[in-house]
């Protein structure tokens, strides 16, 4: 698909598929335009990955891309994500950039919110390999640290570790998807060749919610 000087949004969960996915629309040519983030109904974190407003704030400044942050129920998650794609065409964005990789039921769900609010879909990652993108997120110079586990599949001792070919190997050895596609493990990126700087943070208490293990990231 050519996207070269077409403006885009990102859809980001502040995580290494979203980042990796928003680095390759840039490298092929696209204009990032903004980064949308749905958030839970009290507006506080995102919904998908539970990271603050502040933390998914400190990564639109390092990469200078402006986030536009939506809080909703997931009862109406869908007719307020349909809204938010509206928004955004009528701003001038004509694409959207996704994360997934090879689970058809969410390109499907995309894919017809999108043809729904008249928006483009492109998904760099599509079908690759697990293994081959979380390869080269680490390759391409991205640092990304673990942020919450989901209870029976990974335990809470891989909270905080960051992503690297270690961390990796050991996943696999464990009889874990390298790159979390089920729900494993989430992430939040760091830094990276997109990123002015690299965003320091702390690593404090951990918490339960939804079937995750969660560590709570300060900036």
């Amino acid at each position: 698909m050519d996207i070269n000087n077409k403006a885009f949004f990102c859809s980001w969960s502040g995580g290494k598929d979203s980042c990796l996915s928003l680095y390759y629309a840039i490298r092929q040519g696209g204009i990032p335009q903004k980064l949308i983030t749905m958030l839970v109904e009290n507006g506080e974190r995102s919904r998908a990955h539970g990271l603050s407003v502040e933390v998914l704030k400190r990564q639109s400044e390092a990469l200078n891309i402006p986030l536009d942050t939506y809080a909703t129920s997931l009862k109406n998650y869908e007719a307020n994500f349909i809204k938010v794609l509206e928004e955004a065409g009528e701003s001038g964005i004509s694409l959207g950039v996704f994360g997934d990789i090879d689970l058809e039921e969410h390109l499907h769900w995309i894919k017809r919110v999108c043809d729904t609010a008249g928006m483009g879909v492109y998904h760099p990652l599509w079908k690759k390999t697990r293994r081959k993108v979380v390869d080269e997120f680490i390759e391409y110079g991205f640092k990304a640290v673990i942020i919450s586990v989901k209870e029976n599949l990974l335990g809470k001792e891989f909270l905080g570790r960051e992503v690297n070919k270690d961390l990796i190997n050991e996943l696999e050895r464990i009889g874990v998807d390298s790159a979390g596609e089920n729900g494993e493990y989430h992430t939040l990126v760091t830094g990276g060749p997109i990123f002015a700087n690299d965003i320091e943070y702390k690593l404090n208490e951990e918490f339960y919610s939804e079937g995750y293990w969660v560590r709570n990231i300060s900036v």
